[in-house]
């Protein structure tokens, strides 16, 4: 198992990316740390999750928005309650709150751009200073960000791209600031069969399907086994990259 004996920490774990994260990591031996800014679909997740969990392994769920510092470190605290240390961190949290995915950005209220920007990078920023000095005095870290293929721009959100940009160039300053000892590594999903797909309207999800090469959506779960082989010690040699999970997409600036 590749994940034997590490304990990660996932955000977003309600999700459906999140989710699919946490579940091949449990496969694989590890134990979690699992956060939701929604409780109930954390709980609903970890009851799933739990069924995987390898002979050992435990999970520590607790509601958390990971934006907020206070929240973010009452999380780590938890972690640390029931474990010795956080090995691996996925920060999976990210997106448009807004309830138009799609706004010009003649069109667009300051207050939009800031929550996009806090929602996509505040997590992040506030976990990695939270679990990489316990990663750096070990040792060993595995980082792992979500960036998006919109981070190459996409007309209609600015503001997401823009954001997903900054966490591909977080990645990098990490993966620099952080070696040797924390490998840090980020994904770059394509249109992914997720609850934001199915509230889409078709000619939308097809405009995403048509320009894939394989000519159709990812799965959550295919992202997962991404982020799996980057928390592996397969990817030990890997650190500051960006692989886009994008059916052939090829984001890039």
């Amino acid at each position: 198992m590749r994940l034997a004996g590490r304990v990660a920490l996932v955000t977003g774990a309600g999700g459906p990316m999140g989710e699919a994260v946490a579940t091949r990591f449990a496969e694989e031996g590890a134990s979690l740390v699992l956060t939701d800014i929604s409780g109930r679909r954390l709980e609903a997740a970890a009851e799933r999750i739990r069924a995987a969990l390898q002979s050992g392994a435990d999970i520590v769920s607790r509601r958390a928005d990971v934006r907020d510092a206070v929240e973010a470190r009452a999380l780590v605290d938890a972690g640390h309650e029931r474990f010795p240390t956080i090995d691996v961190l996925i920060n999976v949290v990210g997106g448009i709150r807004s309830q138009t995915l799609y706004m010009p950005i003649l069109e667009m209220p300051e207050e939009r751009l800031d929550e996009t920007l806090a929602l996509n990078l505040k997590g992040a920023f506030h976990l990695v200073r939270l679990v990489a000095p316990d990663m750096l005095r070990s040792g060993y870290g595995r980082i792992v960000n979500f960036s998006s293929i919109n981070m190459a721009g996409e007309a209609g959100q600015a503001d997401y791209g823009a954001a997903k940009a900054a966490v591909a160039s977080l990645t990098r300053s990490l993966a620099m600031e952080l070696a040797p000892q924390v490998n840090v590594n980020c994904v770059a999903p394509a249109t992914i069969r997720t609850s934001v797909m199915a509230n889409m309207p078709p000619e939308e999800t097809e405009k995403y399907r048509s320009r894939t090469v394989l000519k159709r959506l990812g799965e959550p779960r295919e992202v997962a086994n991404t982020v799996l082989f980057l928390a592996s010690e397969e990817a030990s040699y890997v650190t500051g990259e960006m692989i886009a999970v994008s059916g052939g997409i090829w984001p890039a600036l």
